[in-house]
Parts: C-alpha cells; structure tokens; sequence
C-alpha cells in the first residue's frame, strides 16, 4: 500500500500541505475559495507540527491494526480490506472523539464529526504531496521506506 511519508529534515514548515489538502478537500477546488467564502469550512486532513528550525507534517498512518477503528464505538471508522484506507462514515460518525483518544498519533480531527487524511482518494497523488515545494512529503509503497 502507498503512503504518505515526511521527510523531517525537507520540512520548511510553510504549512503548504496543510493549505493544498484543506483546498483537496473543498467544495470549490480553489484556494481563495475554500480559505475566504466556504461555509462549513474545510478542514486540513494533514498538520505542520513544530517551529521553523524542527517541523514536520504529520497525517495518518493507516495503520495494520489500526486502534482508531478497534475503538470506534458505531462503527463508523473503517479500513477498507483491499486498499488498506482507514476512512470514517460520515452517515455512523456521531463525532463522540473515541478514536481521537485511541489514535497513538493525534491526526483525527473532530468536528461535528471525524475527519483524517484519505490519501486524497481519486487523486493520482495526495495533495499535500503533490504540492510541498520541497519534496518533504513524498508517496510511496510501504516497502520501499524500510
């Protein structure tokens, strides 16, 4: 399975991931848009954790076991058997933060109800990835990063 990695040392802390995922994740498509006129706002999947000197982009790992679906009480965090995508169902979440507490890496967010990163589903490529200006954030097979 791909996945996203962050390369700690690339990481200018510019926060563009952040800025490119919440557009991803918009109504409009579009960065003036989404930041300025949307309505509910969308949210970043992906966030910049550190200062200028030490940063990093953290999202989630999608893990083999992943704690946030074991804990999950409605059953609305799901991992999808053949892609490995962990993903909530907005139509079961009732945005209780259970998995928010059970993740070990912090990267669910709760608002009205769970939302963490897709891997930007339908994209060739994620758009944190596909818009870090210094190839900090890259995709790639799991095996290829042990």
């Amino acid at each position: 399975m791909k996945k996203v990695y962050a390369v700690e040392e690339l990481c200018l802390n510019c926060r563009l991931c952040e800025v490119y995922c919440k557009t991803a994740h918009s109504v409009s498509k579009n960065v003036v848009k989404a930041y300025k006129f949307e309505n509910p706002a969308p949210v970043a999947r992906i966030m910049v954790e550190g200062n200028n000197s030490h940063s990093i982009a953290m999202q989630c790992r999608h893990c083999p076991d992943p704690a946030c679906v074991n804990a999950c009480i409605t059953g609305a965090m799901q991992k999808d058997p053949v892609t490995g995508i962990v993903t909530p169902d907005p139509n079961k979440c009732v945005g209780c933060m259970t998995c928010l507490g059970a993740c070990p890496y912090g990267v669910i967010k709760v608002d009205h109800m769970a939302m963490k990163c897709d891997l930007c589903q339908g994209m060739d490529e994620p758009a944190c990835v596909k818009n870090c200006p210094n190839n900090a954030l890259i995709y790639v097979e799991e095996e290829e990063m042990q």
